[in-house]
């Protein structure tokens, strides 16, 4: 086991108005998240719009973050080369900068045998030196392993003990079962289950930023045996949770906007193409957080 746990925020990209990644509106960010009580930060993944960056980009918020992190909190990385070797070198990247884990999503070979699967991230957690875990998230990402192929990944390749799912509650739980502890477990779908996913043995999640106060709290207080209080709160951030995660695209339209708005950020400038925000959406976003103040 890889002794992670906590609310791991996935962080924003964020851009100017020349479309470029924004230094210091991404420390801002950063920052806002050390005072909310986070337990860790991630990344490089979905919601950091990994498919809209280069790789030079990628590495650049890598390091702003360690930067700005400054060892007050464990870093993930999420690395998303399409190649087992770029996978090696970001991940080392990542290691030799400060990463403390790093997280390897598949590579974009939607017919690729889980054998095949099982070698490609076995020789990216071969020669990473820091823990290693997989998104497996095929609602997402179209490709994932089945629980016996993470369970023969383990067993081939100790290093890789950590797991961010992306799934149903109950998906954790028989995960949990099935694996025997083999895994350090981890969720994602921005906490609409956390409370749930404690329950089924997950270590913590790793949601949007625009909420990492709330679920970092939420975290604290079942951490501590307080589960009334914890299921007391996550029932008010629950509605804003489950509007927030329509989709990925709706996360990054709206989620963003709002974290934008709890840090501070006077515009959010898209980098497209990307979905646009609706009036009406705008609306249902500001009913369901007007109690949450600045982050």
């Amino acid at each position: 086991m890889a002794g992670f746990s906590g609310i791991y925020p996935m962080l924003y990209a964020l851009y100017g108005a020349d479309g470029k990644l924004d230094r210091e509106a991404f420390r801002t960010q950063v920052q806002a998240c050390l005072r909310s009580g986070v337990h860790g930060l991630a990344v490089g993944g979905l919601a950091t719009e990994c498919n809209k960056l280069t790789t030079d980009e990628r590495r650049r918020l890598m390091e702003w973050t360690l930067e700005d992190a400054g060892g007050a909190v464990p870093v993930s990385v999420t690395v998303t080369e399409n190649t087992q070797a770029g996978q090696i070198e970001m991940s080392k990247a990542a290691a030799d900068s400060g990463a403390k884990w790093v997280v390897l999503q598949p590579p974009p070979v939607k017919q690729a045998s889980e054998e095949e699967l099982i070698k490609f991230f076995g020789g990216v957690g071969d020669a990473c030196p820091i823990p290693v875990g997989i998104q497996n998230a095929p609602e997402y990402i179209g490709i994932g392993l089945s629980n016996a192929g993470l369970i023969e990944l383990n067993r081939r390749h100790p290093n890789i003990s950590i797991l961010k799912a992306e799934g149903a509650a109950l998906y954790i739980g028989r995960l949990a079962e099935d694996s025997g502890g083999a895994f350090t477990l981890f969720n994602g779908r921005n906490g609409i289950e956390l409370i749930d996913n404690l329950r089924a043995g997950c270590e913590g999640t790793i949601p949007g930023v625009e909420c990492c106060d709330v679920e970092s709290r939420i975290f604290e207080l079942w951490k501590a045996g307080k589960t009334d209080e914890a299921e007391a709160l996550f029932k008010e951030v629950l509605p804003l949770l489950m509007f927030l995660m329509s989709s990925i695209d709706h996360l990054l339209c709206y989620g963003k906007r709002l974290a934008a708005r709890r840090i501070g950020l006077d515009a959010v400038y898209d980098r497209t193409p990307a979905q646009a925000p609706h009036p009406f959406g705008m609306q249902v976003m500001e009913a369901w957080s007007r109690n949450l103040g600045a982050l």
